[in-house]
């Protein structure tokens, strides 16, 4: 259940995150309406909520695993959501940044206590 609860929780705070920040991305260089904005920073503050949720209580190494979240979700929201046609090493880059956030998470004797 541990794993599978980190999964989950680091997709939707990916999902919070990249979307956040694309929304203001469309707001500010897209000119598409600065509600856009808004609704692009309450979805940063959801991250951080989502974030502070995850099983280990060790804050620098929840968010140095999440990087390599974020590097893969970004490259998935842009081909799903823009378009994006990414090269052989943006998945290779991708691929290498899971594996060291599998590692930093999931390695064995890292901390699971949890404060939540």
């Amino acid at each position: 259940m541990t794993t599978a609860r980190i999964i989950v929780l680091f997709v939707l705070a990916a999902v919070a995150e990249i979307g956040g920040a694309w929304l203001i991305w469309q707001a500010v260089r897209e000119d598409k309406g600065w509600w856009l904005a808004v609704l692009g920073v309450i979805a940063l503050g959801a991250y951080g909520f989502v974030a502070a949720f995850q099983p280990d209580a060790n804050f620098g190494r929840v968010l140095a695993a999440y990087g390599g979240v974020f590097v893969a979700g970004s490259l998935a929201w842009g081909i799903i959501v823009d378009g994006f046609a990414p090269t052989v090493w943006d998945y290779v880059g991708s691929a290498v940044a899971l594996l060291g956030a599998a590692i930093i998470i999931l390695a064995p004797g890292a901390s699971t206590a949890s404060s939540v």
